[in-house]
């Protein structure tokens, strides 16, 4: 199996890369902290009109026609530059209206009239058969929809049905927090798992986001290594740091490579598509944590600091941690599964 990139889908990364790079710069990233809510109201509209929230819905239900595998590598794009706003949710979400045969809703949300956010169940919830406990929201603020997921099956909950809404600060200043009520809402659309995997299709994008700060804070590190020099030389010289950039590039090559090859698998719905997408995610964590932190300390003191994007790239890896399932959970479900796999 070849999984390098064609030359199409790396035109779709390098497009992606350099709208996010023109419209999202870290400069604009930093003024949106304070903004009531993440989303950027002209990007977004930009970005549906690119077809991003429906790059792998089939083109006769009004989609891009793509794959799982191209949606990951915009999602590695959405990883590195840090872009705010709730891309996950929103992708899948349009997933399920399309799936349940929910047109309208559909359509508003891959027009970008319709934001989706994430909302996820705390100890006390439950989302399958019922809908009901409390949830941690995130990026609910502005949007029409949330999607509840979990492995059994896929919800969009009207945003109306949220009660006892309470903003939370987040480690994460691009992310807006809530914690909500929800008792038992009436769904604008339903999907099961045994239709469409969208747990399983949103741990991979997940991990690819994952897979996007592994490899910007390989980049930022490699770089300054370069640059930065100590007793005439540049520190990059010493085996201390040559031998951390080594482990990072390491680290992001087995993180890309398994979410790539698990994208594939969960779109052709093959046997170990649960191990490969699982594996996904506690692999590409891994290495986003890892990476962020070796990054943070390859610049050393400059990297703690607020202005500079190292400890941002950390912040958003802990935040897509917890997005559909921690690596605990990953891990247990893992170790739950058949030894055949």
């Amino acid at each position: 199996m070849n999984l390098l990139p064609s030359e199409e889908q790396l035109a779709i990364v390098e497009a992606a890369g350099s709208f996010l790079a023109k419209q999202l710069p870290s400069e604009r990233r930093r003024g949106l902290h304070s903004a009531t809510s993440s989303i950027d109201a002209d990007v977004w509209s930009h970005c549906a009109e690119l077809g991003w929230f429906s790059l792998g819905v089939d083109e006769q239900r009004g989609g891009v026609g793509y794959g799982l595998a191209e949606e990951a590598l915009l999602f590695m794009e959405l990883g590195q530059q840090l872009a705010p706003g709730p891309f996950l949710s929103t992708v899948l979400g349009a997933r399920v209206a399309v799936a349940a045969g929910s047109d309208d809703v559909a359509s508003a949300i891959i027009e970008g009239r319709a934001p989706v956010g994430l909302a996820t169940g705390r100890p006390d919830s439950s989302t399958s058969p019922t809908i009901t406990g409390s949830f941690d929201v995130l990026d609910a603020v502005g949007a029409r929809y949330v999607l509840v997921a979990d492995p059994v099956g896929a919800s969009l909950v009207d945003t109306d049905a949220l009660e006892s809404r309470e903003v939370v600060p987040c480690i994460d200043e691009g992310v807006r927090l809530e914690t909500a009520v929800v008792h038992e809402p009436r769904c604008a659309a339903y999907v099961p798992a045994t239709h469409e995997p969208i747990w399983l299709r949103g741990t991979v994008l997940a991990a690819a986001m994952l897979v996007g700060i592994s490899e910007a804070t390989r980049d930022l590190a490699s770089e300054y290594a370069k640059v930065r020099v100590q007793f005439g030389k540049p520190i990059g010289v010493n085996q201390a740091i040559k031998h951390r950039c080594a482990d990072m590039a390491m680290r992001s090559a087995a993180a890309r490579s398994q979410v790539c090859f698990a994208a594939i698998t969960v779109d052709e719905r093959r046997p170990d598509e649960t191990f490969q997408a699982t594996a996904a995610k506690v692999v590409a964590t891994d290495a986003a944590l890892e990476n962020a932190g070796e990054c943070i300390q390859v610049h050393g003191g400059i990297g703690y600091t607020y202005e500079h994007d190292a400890n941002l790239y950390l912040k958003r890896a802990h935040v897509l941690d917890r997005a559909l399932g921690d690596r605990r959970h990953h891990l247990g479900i893992l170790a739950d599964l058949p030894s055949a796999q």
